[in-house]
C-alpha cells in the first residue's frame, strides 16, 4: 500500500466516549498540540442491521472536511490494510482523559 492509498484507524477520547474512526488523511496539525484528520471513510452497509454508533458518527461528521484532535486525547493511531467499522464506545467512570495541557510556558 503506497502512502497515497494509506488508511488510518485513529482512536481518541472525547466527552467521555472513545471514538474509532477511519481516515485517509492524518497529519500533525498547524495548531500546536493537535492532530489533523480528514477524508473520512465510512462503511457502505449492505446488511439489513445497522450499527447505531456508526450512524451517529456519520451524522456527527457529515459536513466535516477536517477535524483537529488534541494530542493528549489520542489513544492510538494505526495504519491498516482493511477498513473496519467506525464506532463510539461509552467509557466507564474510571477512565478519564488528561485535563492538563501537554506544554505550559514558563513565566
Amino acid at each position: 500500500m503506497s502512502d497515497k492509498d494509506a488508511l488510518y484507524r485513529i482512536q481518541f477520547i472525547s466527552n467521555g466516549e472513545r471514538y474509532e474512526l477511519y481516515v485517509k488523511e492524518l497529519m500533525q496539525g498547524n495548531m500546536f498540540g493537535f492532530i489533523e484528520i480528514g477524508d473520512f471513510v465510512w462503511n457502505n452497509h449492505t446488511e439489513i442491521v445497522l450499527d447505531p454508533s456508526h450512524e451517529k458518527l456519520k451524522d456527527e461528521f457529515a459536513d466535516v472536511k477536517r477535524t483537529y484532535i488534541p494530542m493528549h486525547n489520542v489513544l492510538r493511531i494505526d495504519q491498516v490494510e482493511k477498513q473496519g467499522s467506525a464506532k463510539i464506545t461509552q467509557l466507564s467512570d474510571k477512565v478519564t482523559s488528561l485535563s492538563q495541557p501537554i506544554y505550559t510556558p514558563k513565566k
